[in-house]
């Protein structure tokens, strides 16, 4: 790497160029990072300590908002610190470390909201066999193959990108290191990577977005038999899935699913997705589902009463 690169930092162009707008968007999105640590963590918690979350969904789901923490804390500090800083800076293995890192967390999620929707269509579909298909076993074989997943996809985007020679110029157009970005610095032909990453990625989305909607699509047809209560009370777990699904699915795809010829850096659509969505869902499943919303109340108050009580020794 060090031979074939003169570019040893970058410079961020970030979000705004205007120094006010840069201080309104630390004002703005650093209460949704802190909501978003404290909203994730939170759920984590719950399902953790207690015994009425002990379904496979919510160890699903657990999982997802401790994905969600590592994927906002990739961009995210670094972003908020380029907000007040007059040089946004990084050093060229720090740009690496942070593509890495985005993109194995990224696909994580994909994977996990693909595991999710498996475990509903599971659940709802084969009620009966729920038990023995979503065994303990089998929910940590699925939680980790989502992570292996991730680590491999990124580690192939890593690669690719890592033995491009880069000798300048080195402004980035972007608030973090992403791949087409990071392709319009180096110093060769980078069609042949752009095209890698298009099926990588890209089409990566596009495969798991549309095993998503025909899991859905699935359930939706065999809910048609069930009951009115049944219906509705899967239809509110599922809701929550897949307005998640969307909010991830919708911006990531945009962005990674086009040529990178043709690309047009929108950080607006990146920031939704980067520094929003994460905030985003673990509201949408506390607010949709009853028995989480009772969990976390539950879970506050013995975290209430372990601190008051801790205050009166």
């Amino acid at each position: 790497m060090a031979v074939k690169n003169s570019v040893t930092q970058l410079i961020f162009m970030g979000l705004f160029q205007d120094q006010e707008a840069q201080r309104v968007s630390f004002v703005v999105f650093l209460p949704v990072y802190l909501v978003t640590m404290f909203g994730n963590g939170l759920i984590i918690l719950t399902v953790n300590i207690s015994k009425s979350l002990s379904s496979p969904m919510y160890f699903f789901l657990s999982h997802l908002s401790c994905v969600e923490i590592c994927y906002s804390s990739t961009v995210v500090p670094k972003f908020l610190s380029g907000l007040l800083a007059e040089n946004k800076t990084i050093s060229f293995d720090d740009c690496m470390t942070q593509l890495f890192f985005f993109h194995y967390f990224g696909v994580a999620e994909i994977l996990l909201l693909t595991v999710m929707a498996y475990d509903r269509y599971v659940a709802i579909c084969k009620p009966l066999h729920y038990v023995t298909i979503m065994s303990r076993p089998v929910c940590h074989v699925l939680v980790f193959s989502s992570w292996l997943g991730g680590m491999l996809h990124s580690v192939i985007q890593f690669l690719i990108t890592v033995q491009l020679p880069f000798c300048g110029p080195s402004v980035i157009d972007h608030y973090f290191c992403d791949l087409y970005p990071l392709f319009k610095l180096a110093c060769t032909d980078t069609f042949v990577a752009g095209i890698i990453v298009f099926a990588d990625s890209g089409l990566f989305s596009v495969v798991s977005f549309l095993f998503l909607i025909s899991s859905y699509i699935v359930i939706l047809v065999h809910l048609r038999n069930q009951s009115a209560e049944g219906r509705r009370k899967a239809l509110s777990t599922c809701a929550s899935h897949i307005t998640v699904v969307l909010l991830f699915f919708g911006p990531a795809t945009f962005l990674y699913l086009r040529p990178y010829s043709t690309f047009t850096d929108d950080k607006l659509v990146a920031v939704f997705y980067t520094v929003v969505t994460p905030m985003l869902n673990p509201i949408i499943y506390t607010l949709r589902n009853t028995e989480v919303k009772n969990a976390v109340k539950n879970a506050m108050r013995r975290l209430w009463r372990k601190q008051v009580n801790l205050s009166r020794k």
